[in-house]
């Protein structure tokens, strides 16, 4: 077919991987010859301060960097299989580390190309630089044409009767799935049939930089189970499968095996969101209840993905105006209690146990990530936007949109959220969603000894009980840095002024 362009450079963000690819796709069949890059945006990097999981004393540590890294391997190899495929060698990715509104435009530059093919990204600082390199292209003589492709349904494709966004949750997973009802929005795009305009990389442009060679050094990540790129993303993915069915059984249970886990590739794109939609898609038609869950959770990424699109200003404030009323503790002692939060010593066992999870993996379990927040804001009365800011910086697959929507759930002052007279008892919440006590002891071994009626709740426990246990709480466990029956009090007097909201 007669192609319009020469040239082409699809600019790969959020979405590593070569299949089911809307802006390589587009690319690749409006170009006859198209280039692949990637850039570690300095932007976003430099302001990183690090993780735990790295070496002491070297260069910083970030899992989300090396994964991205790692990923990007992987995105080389299937670029260079799918054009040998065509029988075109010395293809690949080109990869930057610099400011990506100078990069990307030096880089159409230097390929000689017409335009630049990218998926959306609608965060707002995403956004912002999206329009820079807009700029700085169209100065150029330069096209940059961006396209869906991270979530199912995005922006202002599933809106109200009356035209408006939604705002609550139920009504708007009805719409998507009667949208979704139409093969055309989960059908993946061919890329494979149009890869023979895959360009062979001009000389000194191919290779993935090593870690070190950006200023990250490498963390834990490859102890942790979780294999990067679009390889580990489908390997993780046919082991979901097979567990699938009971999904809805068993994706309260912080110790089994319930969750998909692939959260972390879906952050990256190194899978694609259309792939594992039409997969519960086609389950849930089926009669697979835990298909339909987990297909509930995919809307709910794309619910509070078109909230930010829809209301930007939920990044610093709160979805309902007159949370922002709220008046939260502060000060000394609410900065102690944030401390204690953050490194898993408020006496609580479950709340303990799944930060330090997050601080050792970079992962939460979904119910704990509930248990946490609702902790944090009700029981400590600290100010959401803390804890939102302590996940986005550990978090593997910390996403803004999501991030920030659940925090407003816990925190009652978002779209379709918790009620703010409910509270979740951090004690009950272990009871029945950790029963045997199997996972607070993976990481608090210091508790292990304790029976597992005891294991919730140490300060109830009896001297002897404690004594047979070989704890003593206050060195080997710390005491309850608050007792959630005055807290809840306190939490209701404070939340009495957006009563009724």
């Amino acid at each position: 077919m007669h192609k319009p362009l020469d040239s082409a450079l699809v600019w790969l963000r959020r979405d590593l991987r070569a299949d089911d690819h809307a802006a390589l796709y587009h690319a690749l069949r409006a170009a006859r010859r198209v280039w692949c890059a990637f850039v570690f945006d300095r932007e976003i990097l430099d302001p990183l301060p690090g993780q735990t999981g790295g070496p002491a004393g070297a260069a910083r540590a970030d899992r989300r960097v090396e994964f991205i890294r790692d990923s990007l391997v992987g995105v080389d190899a299937e670029l260079r299989a799918l054009a040998a495929s065509h029988g075109i060698e010395g293809a690949g990715l080109v990869v930057r580390h610099g400011m990506a509104d100078a990069e990307v435009p030096a880089l159409a530059a230097a390929l000689g190309v017409q335009a630049v093919y990218a998926n959306h990204d609608d965060e707002p600082a995403a956004l912002a630089r999206d329009a820079r390199v807009r700029g700085r292209l169209a100065a150029q003589g330069v096209a940059l044409h961006t396209s869906k492709d991270h979530v199912v349904f995005e922006r202002s494709e599933v809106l109200t009767q009356g035209g408006g966004p939604f705002s609550v949750f139920t009504p708007y997973r009805n719409a998507w799935l009667k949208k979704a009802e139409d093969p055309y929005f989960l059908a993946a795009y061919p890329v494979a049939r149009h890869a023979s305009a895959l360009a062979p990389l001009p000389a000194g442009m191919d290779g993935v930089p090593a870690l070190e060679d950006i200023g990250f050094a490498r963390t834990n990540l490859h102890q942790l189970r979780l294999p990067s790129g679009p390889a580990g993303a489908q390997e993780l993915l046919a082991d979901f499968l097979g567990r699938i069915d009971r999904y809805d059984e068993t994706r309260d249970f912080p110790a089994v095996k319930g969750p998909s886990y692939l959260s972390t590739h879906l952050r990256f794109g190194t899978v694609s969101i259309r792939r594992l939609a039409r997969e519960a898609h086609q389950r849930r038609a089926a009669g697979s209840r835990g298909a339909e869950v987990w297909l509930s959770e995919l809307v709910w990424r794309d619910f509070y993905h078109q909230i930010l699109h829809h209301h930007p200003r939920v990044v610093g404030h709160a979805f309902k105006p007159e949370y922002d009323r709220i008046k939260w503790e502060h000060g000394k002692t609410a900065d102690a209690l944030f401390a204690a939060w953050c490194e898993g010593r408020t006496g609580y066992p479950l709340v303990d146990a799944a930060m330090l999870q997050l601080r050792q993996t970079g992962y939460m379990h979904n119910r704990l990530r509930m248990v946490t927040a609702s902790f944090l804001t009700k029981d400590l009365g600290l100010d959401w936007r803390r804890g939102e800011a302590w996940f986005a910086q550990h978090l593997n697959d910390f996403d803004l949109a999501a991030n920030n929507g659940g925090w407003q759930w816990a925190a009652s002052s978002g779209c379709d959220a918790q009620p703010w007279f409910r509270i979740f008892n951090p004690v009950t919440q272990s009871e029945r969603f950790d029963p045997d006590g199997r996972f607070i002891r993976r990481y608090l071994p210091a508790l292990a000894g304790l029976p597992d009626k005891l294991i919730h709740a140490p300060w109830l426990a009896r001297p002897l009980d404690l004594a047979a246990a070989g704890i003593e709480l206050g060195r080997d466990h710390p005491l309850p840095v608050v007792d959630h029956a005055a807290a809840r009090e306190k939490t209701l007097l404070r939340y009495a002024v957006v009563k009724g909201g």
